[in-house]
């Protein structure tokens, strides 16, 4: 599986010949990242919810790849009126071949620029045969992470938003990865991109540490191999 990052909480993943791009918002700051979404193949269009950092490129990829399957709440899927989507909800599963997608909670809020509801905000696990991850989209600290070893099997790596303000601080984070999610390493999110929610590497670093997880913290375009 590889993992790019491309900015906020939009990430491309890979896994067995298939793509997923999640909350699409990568052109901000493109020039860094040097990624250029007509010469991708996307299979998958995942989205947690409906808020612009999440959604500002969302048209654009189905413009470019208009077979790809947008994968999201009813509400969200509505409002883009992609002719093909796959709508769930809290607790709801998408097969993919053999990758499970499992749609959990989160705690945020959530609605598109023009005032539309966004329907629930949610997170997702990504279930491969022996390899579990979590992405928490925006949220906070929830107590039903505590619940996904136990309903999907040992996650063995997390995405979590990390910035503050807006979501889990670092602090937050490591401890929702150590006690509630029982995560071995988590991929830092939703980090640096505006001032309110930049961080403090070394601090960051350490206070997972502290809690007996790593830490990545990508830069945009690099990619992770697991």
């Amino acid at each position: 599986m590889e993992i790019r990052f491309l900015g906020q909480n939009c990430f491309l993943i890979s896994y067995n010949g298939k793509t997923i791009i999640t909350d699409p918002f990568y052109n901000y700051q493109k020039e860094k990242s040097g990624f250029d979404i007509a010469t991708q193949r996307i299979d998958f269009v995942l989205i947690t919810h409906a808020h612009a950092d999440h959604t500002a490129d969302v048209q654009e990829v189905l413009q470019h790849h208009p077979d790809a399957s947008l994968i999201a709440q009813p509400e969200i899927c509505a409002y883009f009126s992609h002719s093909k989507s796959i709508d769930l909800n809290i607790g709801g599963t998408a097969h993919l071949g053999e990758l499970m997608l499992s749609m959990v909670p989160a705690a945020h809020t959530s609605s598109f620029p023009d005032g539309s509801y966004g329907g629930t905000v949610a997170g997702f696990v990504l279930r491969m045969p022996e390899y579990n991850l979590y992405l928490s989209g925006d949220t906070g600290a929830i107590a039903d992470m505590g619940l996904l070893e136990g309903l999907y099997g040992k996650i063995n790596l997390s995405i979590l938003c990390i910035g503050g303000h807006y979501t889990m601080s670092p602090q937050e984070a490591a401890f929702a990865a150590s006690k509630l999610i029982k995560t071995p390493r988590v991929i830092g999110a939703h980090f640096d991109t505006f001032p309110p929610i930049s961080i403090d590497h070394k601090a960051a670093v350490q206070v997972f540490e502290e809690n007996g997880v790593e830490l990545l913290l990508p830069e945009l375009g690099q990619s992770f191999h697991f």
